[in-house]
């Protein structure tokens, strides 16, 4: 009987265990754990350098104490892995890693890296260490480095990079495979940049394009003119956008005098998106955009101060409210059954209201919706709104009826939340819009805000009706 009960539960445990079967990063940091626990370093040692840069990184992030990390960190032998698996961690796990790393250490250990990989891991440190980085870097090498720290963080002058093939006007096209050929770094070469003698860019073609045309020709006769590009000062979601629109690899960057100074190429660009996109949600939810990285590291109360000044609108919204609920209290003393419908109307008004604005926002962010997209936007939300509104009536009305409550409060609830939910999307679509006009990030307007403010308009509105009303409603 023991042994069935015990294959019984064995049976239903792994039955549970292949509901969910762990993924390929939890077997891994599993092990990584265990052999750490148990002293293995041998076996630990085999297992991470045979694993990518970036699983690495990530069974870093994910590690309890800052030693077992440097304790795996310091098992990569392979050349140059310990770089790569650099510019994968994020900013806190940096910064475990390196605490102890003399500088030059770390200067010769970053040299196989593009730029921009080195600026970025430069960007996370301290500026003093940085700037000792820097000294004990080749002079060819520190210089460009340099060149990319100088611009504004979230720009494309800060993600680009200066590995980029670009070839003058006249070059003939067996010149530029040869070229090619003797290039040291071609990690980076998606398309063949054509520069005039200024170096400012004038026309962009294929590598296909180029192994398809006759040997003597110049690049100048067959090139696209027309490049997409963008400058430095450029935001980097716009640089996104640009990407993702014209499906490109890589995109040029430019200054204002049009000379060609780096290229941002795809993979920089998917970083970006992910950025951003947490960025916006972060922010829509009244979080701040620090939180996030420090979600596993920072203290409680560092949590609690970042968590306060956003939720404080979702507090004094509350006491607006509340107020506005003493103002009717004659009317609610003298009909109960409103009380019933109040969370009623609030959430649905919240809820429709932030359904529109993250549309709208999502819209904002990705292009689908420009500003002259305003009206014809407008009038389709508060439609979806005046209907929605319509269908939670109907449903409040025959709730009302099913609780025996007065048929006319009903009618009144009916027509509180058709109003509610057509104030609340008017609302939920034209914020975002205004801020955007004025170059303020629509994401601002969404979460606490959003709700808060349809929480408050909703209860106006039902408790007005019922009170002008009120006569019918006893």
């Amino acid at each position: 009987m023991d042994r069935m009960e015990k294959n019984g539960r064995t049976e239903k445990a792994t039955v549970t265990a292949e509901a969910r079967p762990a993924s390929k990063f939890e077997i891994m940091l599993d092990s990584v754990r265990r052999l750490l626990r148990r002293g293995a370093i041998g076996n630990l040692d085999r297992m991470v350098n045979k694993m990518h840069p970036a699983d690495i990184a990530k069974v870093l992030h994910h590690l309890h104490t800052a030693q077992e990390k440097r304790t795996v960190f310091e098992l990569i032998k392979v050349e140059g892995k310990k770089a790569r698996v650099l510019s994968e961690m994020d900013e806190v796990t940096l910064g475990e890693i390196l605490t102890d790393v003399p500088s030059s250490d770390i200067a010769l250990m970053i040299r196989t890296l593009p730029d921009d990989d080195q600026a970025y891991i430069l960007t996370h440190l301290p500026e003093e260490r940085s700037q000792e980085i820097l000294r004990f870097m080749k002079p060819e090498d520190s210089a460009e480095v340099k060149d990319l720290l100088q611009y504004e963080p979230q720009t494309a002058g800060a993600i680009m990079t200066a590995d980029f093939f670009a070839l003058p006007s006249d070059t003939t096209a067996q010149e530029a495979i040869r070229k090619l050929q003797q290039s040291t770094d071609t990690g980076n070469v998606f398309y063949i940049y054509v520069t005039d003698k200024e170096d400012k860019l004038v026309g962009v073609m294929s590598l296909r394009q180029l192994l398809l045309v006759s040997p003597d020709r110049t690049l100048g006769s067959m090139m696209t003119r027309d490049v997409i590009s963008v400058t430095t000062d450029t935001d980097q979601e716009e640089v996104a956008k640009q990407v993702a629109l014209y499906n490109l690899l890589a995109i040029p960057v430019v200054e204002k005098d049009n000379t060609l100074v780096g290229i941002i190429t795809v993979d920089d660009v998917v970083d970006v998106m992910r950025e951003e996109a947490t960025e916006d949600m972060l922010k829509m939810s009244g979080t701040k955009i620090e939180e996030e990285d420090t979600v596993m590291t920072s203290s409680i109360f560092n949590a609690v101060r970042m968590r306060v000044p956003w939720l404080a609108i979702n507090f004094v919204g509350s006491l607006v409210s509340g107020a506005i609920l003493w103002a009717f209290s004659d009317s609610i003393q003298q009909v109960v059954a409103l009380v019933t419908f109040i969370p009623v109307i609030a959430a649905m008004g919240g809820n429709v209201g932030l359904q529109s604005s993250t549309l709208v926002i999502r819209g904002l962010a990705t292009g689908r919706i420009e500003l002259s997209d305003v009206r014809k936007v407008f009038f389709r939300e508060v439609s979806i709104g005046l209907i929605i509104g319509v269908l939670c009536g109907c449903v409040a009305l025959a709730i009302a009826g099913i609780m025996h409550i007065n048929l006319r409060l009903g009618l009144v609830v009916g027509a509180a939340m058709m109003c509610a939910l057509v104030v609340s999307t008017t609302m939920a679509t034209i914020m975002p819009v205004i801020l955007k006009h004025y170059d303020i990030d629509p994401a601002v307007a969404a979460g606490p805000f959003v709700t808060t403010a349809n929480d408050i308009t909703g209860c106006a509105i039902y408790l007005s009706l019922a009170t002008v009303f009120l006569e019918y409603l006893k």
